[in-house]
Parts: structure tokens; C-alpha cells; sequence
């Protein structure tokens, strides 16, 4: 092994594992395995051009070099995002910690208890900030939470609004910017009518179904919406309210001034700026839209035992389940950054939270009255954080600002916007009021004091409390919040402790030297709106990860700003309807094979699959025939969710192409396609890519993610923009998310994978997951069924085994699922995306110790299914998880050993993982729905 190249740690498989692996699956070489899986005519011909593969220690001097190219200013930019204080605590033992970083989405509750608690310890704190009823486990950021709180109110309008039309939708002209682009993306397809304008102006038209205020207001301005909001209920308009969630603990929260939603970011509870993102953003609403509110939410309920158990709450609103009548989209959520504002929560409590919000506001207002002082008058009449100053000369005051190292934000309508945040010191304070002194050419400025101001009016001030729950109040030390973070990470099985075999969702190594950077100020302290200069560092990595990402996919163009599979797969709909109006065929509007296609506007036609499980050709093209002059689009997965490269695939998109339709390829598979074929060349448009799938950035419990799109060089116009930083093409959509370039901060990862793999390397990670796929479906032969397979009997890089003929036996897909776990694994995707069966995906970066393992243990359960009796229901699969309670209480009734039960295979006993619940009982959460903490009082009668 050679001990300097990064495939070599990052590839699980060795040399000298090859020859047993491919008598296993009975090929005489990979080469002549990877011919037999992917068909010859969409083969690359040559191989990919990429930079020579870096060490990992030459990739970290690197990184640090570019590092320091990055200018870290004190920058009071604002809208939205604010510097903040990671706590060192949080930032070693959840960001740079693999146990929280390398889970997955929450679906196997039982081994994901800790995660579950921080989440609901999330929801809770925002919930008890916004004084909501609900609120969810995050969404990506504050743009696009607005967003979803415009869709999910236009959804809920009453019956008459329906009927009478009703489609205008207000928007306060206070709302940020980045906001306003995003909001503009969404509602046209819709057919919603954005109407922006003051609030104090607003008539209160029955034409309007709804409402967006911002609190405080965009620079800053803080205004009471208690008679806004009432005279919206007399006319059945309601109202969302994007918030600042730091300045609720000074200020009335919006769920007591009666409005229906508040979103808004919780960046500024611990999570870097990092040029954009990830950052996890907050839906707070009523219990009555419990059905409606986008992304997930974690519920209380109780195991098999009838003890306190979490899992995530009202599945069946997702759109795996229910398609295009969906209210939640599984891709919407930032889990790690949730985990860490809720930890912020916990660590600093009510009191910590308080006190650093009046710190804040204390200087703002020092701020405010020094400066009218010298001269400069603030226009808000009522503020929390940020001022608006009118300024005769912005561009004199923005020379010495930067001179110094400063950055303001400088206002469309000539003023200066100064946002303090929690990192600003005294002397931070002085340097701002030295520019303006200096703009006034004041020798010796007055120094700053403390204000004796009323900068909240006593009506708008909080006099409610919050966060009393005992969480809250009790980890307050270093030595008791480490203690508590650890005692949620044993509750969780994650990739750092075995494999996680999930198809379309490649769990693979998330390498620490990927993950380094991440840690560092230099990437971690720059506001995604400070002048582009000022993140050279950061341009030439976005750059050169958009120009590797073309090379690999054989496209012309990537935007980087979606950030998640979700958002990929909506920007590429939204390009490509983009590109049919740039030709005057707004017309075409017809997308075959549903996803986001009816977000993006577009009717939806389902066509058929074959008994293999690939696109029924006779039947597309029966389709393509009747909507030749209305078809914008196909949406196409490939290889197939089934595991399938589909050898018809070019006649599939000639035949769209011919009738004017442009091919939108879902790349959830495109582990399979790095260095051996590309979307390009099996004829697409535009892909998706999923960087936290294939490009190594961690899942982080169910985010972040990001989902890139790469386009044909016709769509480069229409690449999405950004309101303040130029992005995108000459004839960009509107913003997709919030962030110029999405999340920015996590981008390095998969710099970092692209450049220390490098040709060989990529190329060779995708031959080692076709190879690890195919050897489980041999292994599992003659113990499991695979579902589909190719022409030569290949799978891709996953597989799906079926499971649905052990009902006969009484035994469910969920009950091998629950098994897998006294075995020390998470299962595979489950019943997607055919009921009653798993989908497996090992990844290129697991050994063939760790295949084997998993295979004997799915071997193992195939035994026990065997061993059980027709409506037999007290057998290691009903009765699966064993707990540690369980296998040492005392009283032990079951059929089979405690040994059984526990240690199945003797591996297991070397590295048992426990789950910490039994099996938890869905139905009893959905209808006893719970998503906050219990009160302080329920823990005072315990």
C-alpha cells in the first residue's frame, strides 16, 4: 500500500482482497466486471482531466495557503447572518466529532435516541423563543424557510379563498433581500402574486392570502405588529414572521401577537458564518398546521416496554410516501448545525442567552448615541442590534471602513446599516466610531459609554420566560455539557462505529483530512456579503470545484447554491423552464416522471416501468407522441433507483430531445458514474449531484447537504443569482437559496475528495462500489432474492433484496430492520423504492472484513426467519432490539437465550453497540404528538 495516496485510505478494498472477491462474484478481473455492469456505448473513452491527486498533508498545506488568502475583516454586514462564538465544548464534541457528523437521517429510531433528544431539544428552544405550539427539526436557511411559510399558507387558504382566487401574497418591504429573490423564485410557478410594499400602508385586501414581515427589520428597525396582525385575522389573511431568534429574548415573541408562522436562521447561535453556510434554519407554527408544516419533526412517544421514547413524528406528510401531494420534503433539513445551536441553548440557558443578547443591544446603543454625538443620526426609532445611519459620502466612509478592516453595509438608498453582534468588543466599538469621526475629520472623537437610551418600547418588550425546561438549566460547565454530548453520542449508531449500507444514500468515509478546514476562522468568520476580494481564498476553491465538477459530469456549467438534493433537483426544473421561455415556448410544461417537477410549475405524466424495473420504452414513447408540443421535460435516475444501468438509456433521451424536451438526470447514483461515464454522455441536460453522497461530505444526522447542479452549455444563462453578489448566468433565475453560493463552508470537503483522489483515484472508487455491490449479491445469493439486476446480471453500486415472501412467516421488512441492530448495524434503506424490501449500497470505502460481517449477519436473520412458525410471535425478529435492560433483567420469559438475543454471532460481542429503547410505537406518537421538551414540573414529579 502506498501510504502517501489518499485513495489508499479511502478505499476500504486492498490489491490482495481482489481475487477473492471476484471468484465470489465469478468475473476474471474488475475490468471485465465494470463491462458487464455499465454498457459499452455511454463508456468514457478516455479518462477524466483532473489535477494530479494530493497527499493528505499536501491538501492541508494547500488549504492553509488559500486559507490565508481570505481577509478576515470585523465585518457588521448583517442581514441575516452575524458572526458568533462556536463554544470550544460544541465545536470538539459535535462538529469535529464523527459520531455526530457520520450519522444518518433519524428513520431507525432505536439507534438514534440521542439525536432525537438534541433535536427535540431544538424544537423545543424555538418553540419557547418564537412562543409557537410547534416547530420543526430545521430547515436549509432562512430564504427558504420564508419560502415553505408562503407555500404552506397558500396551501391552508380556506375553501373560499380557493374559489374567489385569492393568490396575493404581501411583502414587507423590510424583508432582506436575499429573501425577497428567493420568495420571487417560488411563488411565479405557483401562480402567486408577490405584492411588496410598507406594512404601515397595507390595505388589507381580501385579494391577499397571506403576509411576510420581517422582526427587527432588515436594517434593523423594530416595529410592533400587534395591529397588523389583527386587522390580517378580520380579513382571513395570515401572516408569517421572519425573526431574529437572539433578539426574542428581549423582545415580544410573534407567537404572542397571534401570527400564524415565524421562521427565521439560528446561525447566531454558534454556527460560523463560513461564507454562506450550512446553517440551520427554524418553522415555527400552530399544532393546527401540524399536517402542513414542511420538513420533519421529532416526537415523543414510548417503546414496547411502555417507556419515554423519540422517533421522528407524522412520516406519512413526506414525499417519498406520498409523492407530489407531499408537505415535507425528506432533503429539507440542516441536522448538525440543529445539534449545535440546540447544544448552544443548553450551554448558555435562559440567563446565558439573555445576557448576551442585552450585551449586544447595551453597545448597539453606545453605538448609536456616540455617533449622534459627532452628528450621524440613526433612523430607527426602535432597534435591537442594528442601526441605520444616513450618511452623505457612503463611498468616503467605505474607503476608510475597509482601510481599517471594517466592513458596514451600504444600502440602497444611501445609507449605512451596522449590525453588532456577539463577538464585538469595546474596542471593536472605537475602531467603528474612529471611521465615522474620521469621515467628519474629528480629530479626538468623545469616547463611547454606555447609553442610557430606550431603544424597545415597553410594549414590544418580552415579559414572558423561556427555556425552563431542566435540559436548559442543568449543563452549564464545560465538564457537564461534555458529559451530556457524550451520553446522546452513545445512544447513536453512526459510520464511526459500522457500516452503513443504505442505498441512494452512499454512506461512505467522511476522511478527518477533508473535515480539518472546516475548524479554521479563515473559512469559518466570512460573511457571504462582504466584497468578493475579500474571499479570494474561497474563490478559487468554488471555481475549481465547479470546474471539476463540469470535467466529471461532461457538462458546461455548476451553480454551487442549492443546498441539498431537493434544491438541485428544483434549480435544474427551474433552468430548464427558463431556457423553454427564453424561446418564446413557455407552452412546454409537460416534465415526464414526478419529483419537484410541480413546484417548478410543471404538469406531471407518470410513464410505466417493465418487469425489470426500467422506463417502459413503448409506453415513454406513447407519452413523448401525445405531449410532443407541450413536453419541457423527462426526469430521469441513473443508474436506476432499482441499481440498474438501463442500456436503452441514449434511445431515451434522443427520443426527448427529438421532440423538443431537454433530460434533467437525478444523480442520488451517481457514485457509480464518476471516471467510467458521465451524465453528458448518456445524453442529459442537467444533473443534480449530492456532494454529501458522492463527494464525501458527512449526512450529519439528516443534513447538511449539498446539491450543485451542473448544466449543458444552452442552460449557462439561466444558472441561479443572487440579489447582492453576482452569481449564476447572463439570464439567471432568481436566488435558490440565500447564500451567493449556498453552503460554502462544506464546499471544501469535497474539494478536498476531488483533489486528493484525482483521476485514478475517483475512477477507482467507483470500480471498488460496483465491486463491493456485486459481491453482497453473491454472497446474499441463495439466502436473499435480488429484486432487479442488469442485462448480464450485474448490479450497479446497490442493490434491492426482496423481502416480501416472509410475510408468509408473519415477518416484516421492519423486523429484519430492527434485527440488524442487535447485530451492529443500521439497516438499509427500507420499502424504497418498492415496498417490503431493502435497498443496499456498501460504498467504496468499506473493507471486505466489514462486507463480510454484514453479510454474515444478514445470513444469520435469513436462519431465524427460517426457524420461525407460522404466526409465531415471540422471535428474535418481532422482539428486536434487545436492550441492555432487557438482556440483564432479571426476568427473562422469551423462547430463545439471552445469548441469542444479544450476541447472534460471536463478532458481535468484540463491539456491541446497544440500542437504547425498544421498539418504538409510531402510531401512539402521531396521535399523542409531543415535539418539546417535558416541562420542569413533569421532572419535579418524577
Amino acid at each position: 500500500m502506498s501510504t502517501d495516496l489518499f485513495a489508499s485510505r479511502h478505499i476500504g478494498i486492498k490489491e490482495s482482497d481482489l481475487p477473492t472477491m471476484l471468484d465470489v462474484i465469478g468475473s476474471n478481473s474488475v475490468e471485465e466486471l465494470i463491462a458487464e455492469t455499465i454498457p459499452e456505448d455511454i463508456r468514457l473513452k478516455k479518462p477524466l482531466v483532473l489535477d494530479n491527486a494530493m497527499s493528505e498533508h499536501e491538501f492541508l498545506l494547500h488549504t492553509n495557503k488559500l486559507a490565508a488568502k481570505n481577509k478576515i475583516y470585523k465585518t457588521y454586514i448583517g442581514l441575516g447572518y452575524h458572526e458568533s462564538i462556536t463554544p470550544s465544548v460544541i465545536k470538539r464534541n459535535i462538529l469535529e466529532n464523527p459520531g455526530w457528523y457520520t450519522a444518518y437521517t433519524p428513520y431507525q429510531a432505536e439507534i438514534a435516541q440521542g439525536r432525537l433528544e438534541a433535536l427535540l431539544n431544538f424544537q423545543t428552544m424555538v418553540c419557547d423563543l418564537t412562543a409557537m405550539e410547534l416547530a420543526n427539526a430545521s430547515l436549509l436557511d432562512e430564504s427558504t424557510a420564508a419560502a415553505e411559510a408562503m407555500t404552506m399558507l397558500f396551501d391552508i387558504r380556506s375553501r373560499e379563498q380557493k374559489k374567489n382566487e385569492n393568490t396575493h401574497f404581501f411583502v414587507s418591504e423590510e424583508v432582506l433581500p436575499q429573501t425577497k429573490a428567493l420568495l420571487k423564485t417560488r411563488s411565479e410557478p405557483l401562480g402567486i402574486k408577490l405584492v411588496i410594499g410598507d406594512h404601515q400602508d397595507f390595505d388589507f385586501s381580501e385579494d391577499f392570502f397571506g403576509a411576510l414581515l420581517q422582526y427587527p427589520g432588515k436594517y434593523g428597525q423594530v416595529s410592533d405588529y400587534h395591529s397588523f396582525v389583527e386587522k390580517a385575522k378580520d380579513k382571513d389573511i395570515k401572516v408569517a414572521v421572519a425573526a431574529d431568534i437572539l433578539s426574542l429574548t428581549l423582545l415580544t415573541p410573534p407567537g404572542e401577537m397571534g401570527v400564524d408562522v415565524v421562521v427565521g436562521t439560528t446561525q447566531r447561535f454558534g454556527i460560523p458564518l463560513g461564507y454562506g453556510g450550512p446553517h440551520a434554519a427554524f418553522f415555527a407554527t400552530k399544532e393546527a398546521y401540524k399536517r402542513n408544516i414542511p420538513g420533519r419533526i421529532i416526537g415523543v412517544t414510548k417503546d414496547t416496554n411502555g417507556d419515554f421514547a423519540l422517533r421522528m413524528a407524522l412520516q406519512t406528510r413526506e414525499q417519498h410516501i406520498k409523492r407530489d401531494k407531499a408537505t415535507s420534503n425528506i432533503c429539507t433539513a440542516q441536522v448538525l448545525l440543529a445539534v449545535m445551536a440546540g447544544a448552544y441553548a443548553v450551554y448558555h440557558g435562559p440567563d446565558g442567552l439573555k445576557k448576551i443578547a442585552i450585551s449586544i443591544h447595551e453597545k448597539t446603543k453606545s453605538l448609536a448615541a456616540g455617533l449622534s454625538k459627532i452628528g450621524f443620526t440613526s433612523l430607527n426609532t426602535a432597534y435591537f442590534d442594528t442601526l441605520e445611519i444616513s450618511v452623505e459620502d457612503g463611498q468616503k466612509l467605505k474607503e476608510i471602513a475597509e482601510d481599517r478592516n471594517i466592513n458596514f453595509y451600504f444600502t440602497e438608498v444611501g445609507t449605512v446599516s451596522i449590525s453588532i453582534n456577539e463577538t464585538t468588543s469595546e474596542t471593536d466599538l472605537a475602531a467603528i466610531y474612529h471611521c465615522f469621526a474620521e469621515l467628519k475629520k474629528i480629530e479626538i472623537p468623545t469616547p463611547l459609554t454606555p447609553a442610557d437610551l430606550e431603544a424597545i418600547p415597553q410594549s414590544l418588550k418580552r415579559d414572558s420566560s423561556f427555556l425552563e425546561n431542566q435540559v436548559f438549566n442543568n449543563y452549564h460547565s464545560e465538564t457537564e455539557l461534555m458529559r451530556y454530548l457524550k451520553k446522546l453520542e452513545r445512544k447513536d449508531l453512526a459510520l464511526n462505529h459500522s457500516m452503513i449500507s443504505l442505498g441512494s444514500c452512499t454512506m461512505k468515509l467522511n476522511a478527518a483530512t477533508e473535515m480539518l478546514p472546516l475548524s479554521m476562522a479563515e473559512w469559518g468568520n466570512i460573511h457571504p456579503f462582504v466584497p468578493i476580494e475579500q474571499a479570494e481564498g474561497y474563490q478559487i476553491i468554488l471555481k475549481e470545484l465547479e470546474k471539476d465538477l463540469n470535467t466529471i459530469t461532461g457538462f458546461a456549467g455548476t451553480s454551487l447554491q442549492p443546498n441539498s438534493g431537493a434544491q438541485g433537483e428544483y434549480s435544474g426544473l427551474m433552468t430548464i423552464r427558463a431556457y423553454h421561455q427564453s424561446k418564446g415556448e413557455e407552452h412546454r410544461n409537460i416534465c415526464i416522471i414526478p419529483a419537484s417537477a410541480v413546484m417548478a410549475g410543471m404538469k406531471v405524466v407518470v410513464t410505466k416501468t417493465d418487469e425489470k424495473g426500467n422506463i417502459d420504452f413503448k409506453d415513454l414513447e406513447e407519452k413523448v407522441l401525445i405531449h410532443s408540443q407541450n413536453l419541457a421535460a423527462l426526469m430521469v435516475t441513473y443508474p436506476s433507483t432499482h441499481g440498474v444501468f438501463e442500456s436503452s438509456i441514449i434511445s431515451i433521451t434522443s427520443l426527448i430531445h427529438k421532440h423538443g424536451g431537454m433530460v434533467y438526470m437525478d444523480g442520488a447514483n451517481m457514485n457509480a458514474q464518476v471516471g467510467l461515464t458521465n451524465p453528458a454522455t448518456i445524453g442529459a441536460d442537467v444533473c443534480h449531484l449530492n456532494l454529501h453522497k458522492t463527494f464525501a461530505i458527512p449526512h450529519g444526522g439528516g443534513g447538511p447537504g449539498v446539491g450543485p447542479i451542473c448544466v449543458v452549455k444552452e442552460l449557462v444563462p439561466f444558472l441561479p443569482g443572487n440579489p447582492i453578489i453576482k452569481t449564476g448566468g447572463d439570464m439567471a433565475i432568481s436566488a435558490i437559496s440565500g447564500a451567493p453560493w449556498g453552503s460554502s463552508l462544506v464546499c471544501l470537503i469535497s474539494y478536498g475528495y476531488i483533489k486528493m483522489l484525482g483521476t485514478w483515484g475517483l475512477t477507482r472508487a467507483t470500480e471498488m462500489a460496483i465491486l463491493n455491490a456485486n459481491y453482497i449479491k453473491n454472497r446474499l445469493n441463495g439466502s436473499f432474492d435480488v429484486l432487479y439486476t442488469g442485462e448480464k446480471g450485474r448490479a450497479a453500486h446497490e442493490m434491492i433484496i426482496d423481502c416480501r415472501s416472509f410475510k408468509q412467516k408473519g415477518i416484516e421488512v421492519t423486523d429484519i430492520a430492527k434485527r440488524l441492530m442487535d447485530y451492529g448495524f443500521h439497516a438499509p434503506t427500507v420499502s424504497f423504492p418498492v415496498a417490503g424490501t431493502l435497498m443496499i449500497e456498501p460504498t467504496e470505502s468499506e473493507s471486505l472484513a466489514e462486507l463480510d460481517r454484514f453479510c454474515e449477519a444478514m445470513i444469520s436473520i435469513r436462519l431465524e426467519i427460517e426457524a420461525v412458525e407460522k404466526n409465531d410471535i415471540n422471535n428474535p425478529l418481532k422482539n428486536a432490539p434487545h436492550t441492555l435492560e432487557m438482556v440483564t433483567n432479571d426476568n427473562w420469559e422469551l423462547p430463545y437465550s439471552r445469548e441469542k438475543a444479544a450476541f447472534p454471532l460471536p463478532y458481535v460481542r468484540e463491539n456491541k453497540f446497544w440500542p437504547s429503547v425498544r421498539r418504538v410505537d409510531d402510531a401512539y406518537g402521531d396521535r399523542n404528538l409531543i415535539c418539546t421538551c417535558a416541562p420542569i414540573e413533569a421532572y419535579a414529579e418524577a
